[in-house]
């Protein structure tokens, strides 16, 4: 290897866990924000299209979509929207942490639908991460189930939809990015981020939420969201993680929830015992090994 390809090597490992560091404060964003669930997603998504723009304007970074493209982008922003309003609302109930955590369970969705749908040979890994992960989470949320309140429950239910939601968004991402013709990652982006704020917007309007921003301390929190959550930090991930080992890659990611939960723990002062500790790392480790689980056809 020689030093030139070395220091790119390694430029582009700095720029993921540059990425996955700045994602991992979201939900201390969100946390932050005094304003409903709904309403700080659709902040964060049009906040994000606004930036998002200014890069495209500046990089001259633009195209006609097509009809069928544009129905792609819907859909991706509809499931984006969906993934966004279930982890708000999961965090209103058991932090940013837990419910960041429980959105990285789609790993295990993905995985699956590779393994069903494309034909991907399964890893014995993937088998023993399922089991794994949810005695990590068993761990995290508490011993007894029935012990829990009716909001952490509902919030650890919403976590899980998170990770149902995030799937949809992903597969539609990397279809829309498939095509020959493929968009930079800023402008399709940036045309996901203004449908997934319509569908956002319109939610809003339909249950009378308000738009308004209470103070300038949610404001900053909401900027902040759109434009290190949604703005760089994807973008440093994306523009990196093709040149990186996927496995790899997957790894470094897992910078993002132990982050977030780290960032509830200091923050937000969650209880948390070296039980729940211990549930975080077997959970962390199952989602990686979720990751790796399965590989192409042989």
């Amino acid at each position: 290897m020689t030093p030139n390809h070395s220091f790119l090597r390694h430029s582009e490992i700095l720029q993921v866990l540059l990425g996955a560091f700045l994602i991992s404060f979201s939900g201390v964003w969100v946390k932050l924000a005094d304003v409903p669930p709904t309403t700080s997603a659709f902040y964060r998504v049009f906040l994000g299209f606004i930036f998002l723009l200014i890069a495209c304007l500046w990089r001259r970074d633009f195209m006609k979509p097509t009809a069928g493209r544009l129905s792609l982008i819907a859909l991706c922003g509809l499931f984006f929207a969906l993934d966004l309003f279930c982890w708000h609302a999961s965090i209103r109930y058991i932090g940013p942490g837990l419910a960041t955590i429980l959105g990285n369970f789609q790993v295990f969705i993905l995985a699956m639908t590779g393994i069903l749908l494309y034909g991907e040979r399964i890893r014995p890994r993937f088998l023993l991460a399922i089991p794994l992960a949810l005695s990590g989470l068993f761990l995290v949320v508490g011993i007894s189930w029935n012990a829990l309140s009716a909001d952490y429950r509902t919030g650890v239910y919403l976590g899980l939809a998170t990770a149902v939601c995030y799937s949809g968004f992903l597969l539609t991402l990397r279809k829309i990015q498939a095509d020959g013709r493929s968009y930079s990652f800023f402008f399709a982006l940036m045309l996901i981020s203004l449908s997934c704020s319509v569908f956002l917007g319109a939610r809003m309007i339909i249950a009378g939420d308000s738009f308004a921003i209470p103070d300038l301390g949610s404001l900053v929190s909401l900027i902040n969201l759109g434009l290190f959550s949604q703005t760089i930090g994807w973008a440093l991930i994306a523009n990196a993680m093709p040149k990186i080992r996927a496995s790899f890659t997957g790894l470094i990611l897992l910078v993002q929830p132990s982050l977030a939960f780290v960032w509830d723990v200091l923050f937000f002062r969650r209880p948390t015992d070296l039980l729940n500790w211990t549930g975080v790392i077997i959970t962390l480790t199952a989602i990686y090994l979720g990751l790796t689980g399965s590989r192409g056809k042989e």
